[in-house]
């Protein structure tokens, strides 16, 4: 537990908050055949994660840019990682055996032919990128409601040896209320491994949040590293 807490407090807990505006360089598109109009900022995170594989229904396949502006830019305004961080969330859902790595092509040209070809395809490209044969989603943010909240006071997960001894990890994602008096309200897994959830969830519930006019609505990713 002591490297699990040295990792948690090295890497932090992520909340999830509007859009930064660097993201208005980016255009999220989708193949023709796709019949959402908008696509949520929480959705489009979770099928690139590999927790959501449909979108109204249908199926969707999510494509990434090997490097560039358009992708530094998905990677850290949608996905809130680093490409070292995302590179080792995909490893460990291959190594999991729980999914498999997004097909990866090399610019925006190639994107918008993969996307145009591919039923259910979703990808990226920069703002000014021409995106002719496919269609451009409306991303909204529907992750986090309410002021900013500073968390003064955390209980860390416990990380059931079971799978730790196994190397099973990764990152978990939960969604928290947070009353206006700064406690946790409600805690609901909305992505990972669902055993490593039941764990944050539990520590969740126990947190202590500063004080705020209303309530809050966050998303947090709660990240479980197996020692080795």
């Amino acid at each position: 537990m002591k490297n699990l807490s040295a990792f948690l407090i090295c890497a932090g807990l992520t909340i999830l908050l509007p859009v930064h505006a660097a993201a208005a360089n980016v255009k999220v598109i989708a193949n023709p055949n796709v019949k959402a109009n908008s696509i949520s900022a929480v959705e489009l995170k979770s099928v690139y994660l590999g927790e959501k594989s449909s979108l109204d229904g249908m199926h969707v396949e999510p494509v990434l840019e090997r490097s560039g502006p358009a992708h530094e830019v998905f990677v850290r305004e949608y996905l809130g990682q680093s490409e070292d961080e995302l590179q080792r969330y995909y490893r460990t859902l291959v190594f999991t055996g729980r999914g498999s790595m997004p097909k990866a092509v090399g610019s925006d040209a190639e994107v918008v032919a993969y996307v145009a070809r591919t039923k259910g395809a979703i990808g990226y490209v920069s703002a000014d990128a021409n995106a002719e044969g496919v269609r451009t989603l409306e991303v909204s943010d529907l992750a986090a409601s309410g002021p900013e909240r500073k968390l003064i006071s955390r209980i860390e997960p416990v990380y059931p040896e079971d799978l730790q001894k196994r190397l099973i990890g990764g990152i978990v994602r939960v969604k928290v209320v947070v009353a206006a008096n700064g406690s946790v309200e409600k805690a609901e897994l909305i992505g990972g491994n669902p055993i490593l959830g039941d764990s944050a969830v539990a520590a969740v519930l126990k947190w202590k949040y500063a004080a705020a006019g209303s309530k809050s609505t966050l998303e947090i990713s709660v990240p479980f590293e197996p020692r080795r």
